[in-house]
């Protein structure tokens, strides 16, 4: 938006009324106070038109914050009472390690701040999460919370770090993609989880899981967000599909 404002006098390429005239001669009196006065008839009309500016922006800024929250939410499926409940699960359960606003506790446990929905499910839903113990590797366990505690929690982290979530819908490609998936499988994850899942060990005391238990969900969500020794897989290097 631009506004054009018209500028009264004969100073205007100047901006300003100037004590000599371009040819050196003394200004005359009576057209400078003339053109004071235009100048000052405009003041006004500037200020208004910049006063409507600065509240459409304003205004505009507002409404985009209000859309963006409210959009990205709905993208990830997340509703409020289930952040709400998440808060509550993470208080009870998860601040002692991972402190009050998600910023990590040294010796305790790591930050949570961007790690997103889908690091969150994976650790939770595999029992990993809330850890037995310090140690190089997490073992598999029973899940402690509910499938819907779990996505409360989930929901919670994404909604206050931001991060990676899982795409709502069926992951799982259809028959006509399993040799696809079987070549992908071996480029990118055979060589730690094995040909057939079953994992492996790893150096420093660390391992590869095996997958023989994992979910479509389990396996999108470590795939997006790279637990322990596990690398992060981006669109760069893999596609969604």
């Amino acid at each position: 938006m631009t506004d054009e404002v018209d500028f009264d006098g004969d100073d205007t390429e100047l901006g300003f009324a100037p004590a000599v005239s371009v040819t050196g001669a003394e200004a005359d009196h009576a057209p400078r106070r003339t053109r004071t006065r235009s100048r000052r008839s405009g003041l006004p009309r500037r200020l208004g038109a910049g006063a409507v500016l600065v509240g459409a922006l304003v205004a505009m800024g507002g409404a985009y914050a209000a859309f963006a929250t409210s959009s990205s939410a709905d993208s990830a499926g997340v509703s409020s009472a289930d952040v709400a409940a998440g808060k509550q699960l993470y208080q009870t359960s998860c601040i002692t390690c991972h402190g009050k606003n998600l910023e990590g506790i040294k010796g305790q446990g790591p930050s949570l701040i961007g790690v997103g929905s889908a690091a969150a499910y994976f650790q939770v839903s595999t029992g990993r999460m809330p850890l037995s113990g310090q140690g190089a590797y997490a073992a598999r366990k029973e899940a402690r919370f509910t499938p819907e505690q779990t996505q409360q929690l989930a929901a919670y982290v994404g909604n206050q770090g931001g991060g990676p979530s899982i795409p709502a819908g069926d992951l799982r490609g259809g028959s006509a993609t399993v040799a696809d998936g079987g070549q992908l499988f071996r480029l990118n994850c055979a060589s730690c989880h094995g040909n057939t899942f079953k994992g492996a060990p790893l150096s420093a005391g660390k391992q590869a899981p095996s997958l023989n238990d994992a979910t479509d969900k389990q396996i999108y969500a470590a795939m997006l967000s790279g637990p322990e020794s596990m690398p992060v897989f981006s669109d760069n290097q893999l596609t969604p599909s």
